[in-house]
C-alpha cells in the first residue's frame, strides 16, 4: 500500500461518499424486511452519518412511535401488549443489515488501499 495514496484518500474524505451510500442501502434494506402491517414503519427509516476528529458512523433510525415505544426496536426484539400479552420479535434487522455491512468493509477497504 502506498502511504502517500492513502493519505491523500484521506484527505479528500473519499470514504464520505461510501458512507452516505451506504447509508441509503441500508434504508432501502431495511425499509424492505420490516415486518408491515400499515407500512408506516417500513417507512419511517433513516440514516445519519457522524464524522468525528477519531471516528466516523452511519446510525440507521425509525422514527415511527407509539408514546415513547419505538416500533422497529419492539418488532425486533418483542413487547408486550396492553392486554398483558407478549408478541414474539423478529429478528429481521440483522439479516438485512449483514449484507450492507460486509459491502461497508469491501468498500472502505479499497478506498483506504487505493485499489
Amino acid at each position: 500500500m502506498n502511504s502517500l495514496n492513502f493519505l491523500e484518500a484521506m484527505e479528500r474524505r473519499d470514504y464520505l461518499k461510501i458512507l452516505d451510500d451506504m447509508g441509503r442501502e441500508g434504508v432501502s434494506a431495511l425499509a424492505a424486511v420490516t415486518p408491515k402491517d400499515t407500512g408506516t414503519t417500513a417507512s419511517s427509516w433513516d440514516y445519519k452519518v457522524t464524522i468525528g476528529d477519531d471516528y466516523s458512523q452511519i446510525a440507521w433510525i425509525n422514527s415511527n412511535r407509539n408514546k415513547d415505544f419505538e416500533i422497529a426496536i419492539g418488532l425486533q426484539h418483542g413487547h408486550g401488549t396492553g392486554t398483558g400479552g407478549y408478541v414474539r420479535g423478529i429478528d429481521y434487522i440483522n439479516p438485512a443489515m449483514r449484507k450492507i455491512f460486509e459491502d461497508i468493509v469491501t468498500k472502505m477497504w479499497k478506498v483506504v488501499t487505493n485499489s
